[in-house]
């Protein structure tokens, strides 16, 4: 298998990034765009790609096949957060279509590269539908959560729920909250990261109560990010493995919890590449294949 990512958790044999080389591409067209991004400020392009070379090397730790999305007209600064342009599902890729209106072209424009790696398009969003990668969670093989909110709505999810119906046989929809309004970034993953199928780092607060109920009756075991680190994406986690991770550095209450829970942590320094634009570890990937 080339692709087949039906899990957050599985060990990752193949993902899919974009290089701040070929998303910001220059530090006059970052000046040029982060205002309009909402992005907290303006990242520092030399900076940028120091800590995305760190990123990478920690991903080359324990990721056989990286590929990397080419620089495209078509696309801004957020190009660089690809997990929310693709679903990677077992029969092929699914194009989102963005609720932020600057990211319209970023599906077409990672489509325009899935033929190099032998994934097919299973189908599309299109229309009033949005739906964003980040409110989509792979819980098990056969289990998907959607959060809707801001930028994913009833439509998107409806669409996505008929492309999955031959391989999802529950489908979990829950309404996010309105936080700080529709010019935040409040994805369902801002809210949870699986760390293994039966353990998730998460911010209840935020979280539905219904949901929260539903994963411990599942028997999840829930650490809870405490106030002060998730405004600094301590929620934000991507699982490499079951029970290995990368995560934004200077979060480390809840680096103790998960080390205390015997998972391997690694740290990156993500000032420019994560927290001026929302978008920590798991915004900047898209596993393409996942083992069991």
């Amino acid at each position: 298998m080339k692709f087949g990512s039906q899990s957050e958790v599985g060990k990752i044999e193949s993902i899919l990034i974009k290089h701040p080389k070929n998303a910001f591409i220059s530090q006059d067209n970052i000046d040029s765009q982060w205002r309009g991004l909402n992005y907290s400020g303006s990242p520092d392009f030399k900076k940028a790609v120091e800590e995305y070379e760190n990123f990478v090397n920690l991903l080359k730790k324990e990721v056989s096949e990286i590929h990397y999305l080419p620089r495209s007209e078509k696309t801004g600064l957020d190009s660089i957060y690809v997990r929310d342009a693709l679903i990677i599902t077992r029969k092929g890729a699914i194009l989102c279509n963005m609720g932020k209106q600057e990211r319209q072209n970023e599906p077409e424009a990672a489509s325009e590269f899935l033929p190099e790696l032998g994934i097919p398009i299973l189908g599309a969003i299109t229309g009033e539908g949005r739906l964003e990668g980040g409110d989509v969670v792979w819980l098990d093989q056969r289990t998907l959560a959607v959060g809707q909110g801001y930028r994913t709505n009833g439509i998107g999810i409806s669409q996505l729920r008929a492309l999955c119906s031959e391989f999802v046989d529950e489908f979990v929809v829950l309404r996010l909250p309105h936080w700080r309004g529709p010019e935040e970034v409040l994805h369902l993953m801002s809210l949870i990261s699986p760390i293994e199928y039966d353990l998730a780092v998460v911010y209840s607060r935020l979280l539905p109560v219904p949901f929260r109920e539903w994963l411990i009756e599942k028997g999840m075991k829930l650490l809870e990010v405490p106030d002060s680190e998730f405004e600094t994406m301590g929620c934000n986690i991507l699982a490499l493995a079951p029970r290995k991770c990368i995560m934004l550095s200077g979060n480390p209450r809840t680096k103790r919890m998960l080390e205390d829970e015997g998972v391997e942590v690694w740290e990156y320094e993500g000032e420019e590449i994560s927290r001026k634009g929302a978008g920590g570890p798991t915004c900047l990937t898209r596993p393409l294949l996942r083992m069991r």
